[in-house]
């Protein structure tokens, strides 16, 4: 595993502890390496803030690689935009073009959390505009379990496909965002999250939404005691997860009157132009 980023040793994110710092010499312990198992190397880089050159080693590591599960880390969302050119010429479309398959991994900060309009924004419409012909993967995660499935995958299954993930770090606290051992060893990854929590008769609306959005919709409705609300979560935004979408909704529909989309992002922003024909 090679993951390489920003800050991604330092980890000034907090969240990961990857990497210790002994404070007197300035020696490093990596205790992911040290577990005394049969086990893979972990390898934590911090890299320059040169996006474009670190992320296109790092595709470049994948192609002659394809047994590495590469993830290259954003410190924030917007950091991609230093590397734009080459994940539109390079990253998005190198199958296509070249017929060249990368598994990278793209980890991206990306919601609306207090670091102004454009800061922690990873323009998810970005890379949904650049999706097609299962180009790669597009996801939006609100559980650890999900997270571990969708990279799981890059490796276990029998082809490479990029994967851009969206990262909300207010999710990294957040006390709800946690996942029971079960969800890790007997789920495998779900495209689509159903609503469990309001009886599907009393249902009048069912809201769909991405990401972090949920629990924040989530802790409204508890807040006003709300039972005629439902609420889907669409993890998977491309490949579009129609059928898993489907099976989510469907037992809202016999009471439902309205369907809406929620996003954070502004109208032209976000994910709402390329969902709004699959509905």
């Amino acid at each position: 595993v090679r993951l390489i980023g920003q800050d991604s040793g330092r980890g000034t994110f907090s969240h990961r502890h990857a990497v210790l710092h002994d404070q007197k010499d300035g020696s490093h312990f990596v205790p992911l390496n040290n577990l005394g198992l049969k086990q893979a190397s972990l390898q934590v880089y911090d890299s320059p803030l040169s996006e474009a050159a670190a992320m296109g080693f790092e595709y470049g590591y994948t192609l002659v690689r394809p047994n590495v599960l590469v993830v290259w880390e954003a410190q924030f969302g917007d950091f991609a935009n230093g590397a734009q050119v080459l994940i539109d010429q390079f990253v998005s479309s190198s199958e296509a073009k070249w017929n060249r398959s990368s598994g990278l991994v793209l980890f991206l900060p990306h919601g609306y959390e207090g670091q102004g309009p454009e800061h922690s924004s990873a323009r998810l419409e970005r890379f949904l505009q650049l999706s097609g012909d299962d180009n790669w993967r597009v996801v939006n995660l609100t559980r650890p379990a999900q997270l571990f499935h969708a990279l799981r995958g890059q490796l276990h299954r029998n082809y490479r496909k990029p994967l851009v993930v969206m990262t909300p770090k207010s999710l990294l606290r957040h006390p709800r965002a946690v996942s029971t051992l079960e969800e890790f060893s007997e789920q495998g990854f779900l495209p689509a999250i159903p609503d469990s929590v309001v009886p599907p008769s009393s249902v009048r609306r069912v809201v769909l939404c991405s990401g972090k959005v949920f629990y924040e919709l989530e802790a409204r409705r508890e807040e006003q005691g709300e039972q005629r609300v439902a609420v889907v979560r669409v993890e998977q935004l491309y490949p579009f997860p129609a059928e898993s979408v489907l099976a989510a909704v469907e037992p809202f529909l016999g009471s439902a009157q309205e369907l809406v989309w929620c996003q954070e992002e502004p109208l032209n922003m976000g994910a709402w132009s390329f969902v709004d024909p699959f509905l």
